[in-house]
């Protein structure tokens, strides 16, 4: 696969805390804690590092540079930047990392992310109140938290092409079987359609297994040049194609403004990775997808090529995207089942899946691997590669 632009960077050790609700470490701590675990799986230290990237939405998750270059001895720090595109950033980073490294600005960059939600007062909603369209316009009116501005949208969904609940729950049930079989994962316990179907809407049509967790926790992975990356310890994956896009509208007014809410800027970003790379969506052998809720999940898998709109559903039912299937979707149970870690930890799988550590959840004969991260109004796509 020879792809139209070599961005010449792989990842090199990714790093992960353990999640749970109420953990003592502070957002700071937790993505410290993070990194060091990568760099450990890289075989560097801190001294290695010079260059950092990080998800950051500032108050109780803020995480600023100088601090974890500090905690993890990072003599030198030529390069750091806040990546500000919530959810589509740690997907769409080693774009950036690439153009650091390659303009002479890095070496070995640290992409991190640290969530403590359980110190959050306003909790899921809180980025709602603090936008003053959504506070003044929209929470007025009931729009409070993501649920029920995904709920518009899944009826959106329904309305246009029917068979909504039935995709939806096979979703839900493949997030969770693939989560019981990985190691960390919080959400593990079976569930049947049956079980789904039984639970009470959250906002209608999406129930509590539609919609994902809320958790504290880090994660972090390491980039470097092609070049460095063949000299360290675990076998480099390579960044094939990495590409953003946006949707011509805002945070403040995509929901309730957006005049296609059915398609999202993945059908842009995708485009422009598999481009890069090399490839199609044929080629893809596990996909990694930002799923907030079902019904975005949905939507990126027919946005990214792997199902034409409207036919999620037939894909979802065929069993391809379960365990065992014949392409993968979010084999560590997403952040449906796994953990909200905003798209860090589907780039920690597809690293873990190309580098065959996943024991009774490898992906046989894995190659190729997408990863989505869904932002609004933005999206990212990032082709991964085994050498």
């Amino acid at each position: 696969m020879s792809g139209t632009r070599d961005l010449g960077v792989s990842i090199v050790g990714v790093g992960e805390t353990s999640f749970t609700r109420g953990d003592p470490r502070s957002a700071t701590q937790l993505a410290v804690d993070a990194v060091r675990a990568a760099l450990a799986d890289a075989g560097l230290d801190g001294r290695d590092v010079d260059g950092f990237l990080l998800e950051g939405t500032g108050g109780p998750h803020d995480t600023p540079v100088d601090l974890v270059a500090a905690a993890i001895g990072a003599e030198e720090r030529g390069f750091g930047l806040r990546l500000q595109k919530a959810g589509a950033g740690l997907v769409g980073a080693p774009a950036v990392a690439a153009a650091a490294i390659a303009a002479g600005l890095a070496s070995t960059i640290v992409v991190y992310f640290g969530l403590s939600m359980s110190r959050a007062s306003a909790g899921a909603t809180g980025i709602h109140a603090a936008d003053p369209v959504k506070a003044a316009l929209e929470m007025p009116f009931g729009w409070h938290g993501q649920a029920v501005y995904f709920a518009g949208t899944a009826r959106r969904y329904d309305h246009e092409f029917g068979g909504l609940t039935e995709t939806l729950g096979g979703l839900a049930v493949s997030a969770r079987a693939h989560a019981a079989l990985t190691p960390g994962a919080i959400r593990t316990k079976p569930l049947s359609v049956d079980d789904y179907l039984a639970e009470a809407p959250v906002a209608e049509p999406l129930r509590r297994s539609d919609c994902c967790l809320i958790n504290d926790g880090g994660v972090a992975y390491v980039l470097t040049s092609q070049e460095r990356a063949r000299d360290l310890r675990r076998p480099p994956v390579e960044v094939a194609g990495c590409a953003v896009a946006s949707k011509h509208t805002t945070f403040s007014d995509y929901f309730t403004q957006a005049p296609d809410l059915l398609t999202t800027a993945a059908a842009d970003s995708s485009r422009r990775a598999y481009a890069q790379a090399g490839i199609g969506p044929a080629d893809v052998d596990l996909v990694e997808i930002y799923d907030c809720f079902t019904i975005s999940l949905l939507l990126q898998l027919e946005d990214m090529g792997f199902a034409p709109k409207g036919g999620g559903g037939e894909l979802v039912a065929s069993g391809a995207v379960a365990p065992g299937g014949r392409r993968p979707v979010n084999t560590h149970g997403g952040l449906l089942a796994h953990s909200y870690m905003v798209g860090g930890s589907h780039v920690v799988e597809a690293v873990r899946q190309l580098r065959g550590e996943r024991a009774d959840a490898q992906v046989a004969g894995a190659r190729v691997a997408a990863v989505a991260g869904l932002g609004i109004p933005d999206h990212a796509t990032l082709v991964l590669t085994r050498p």
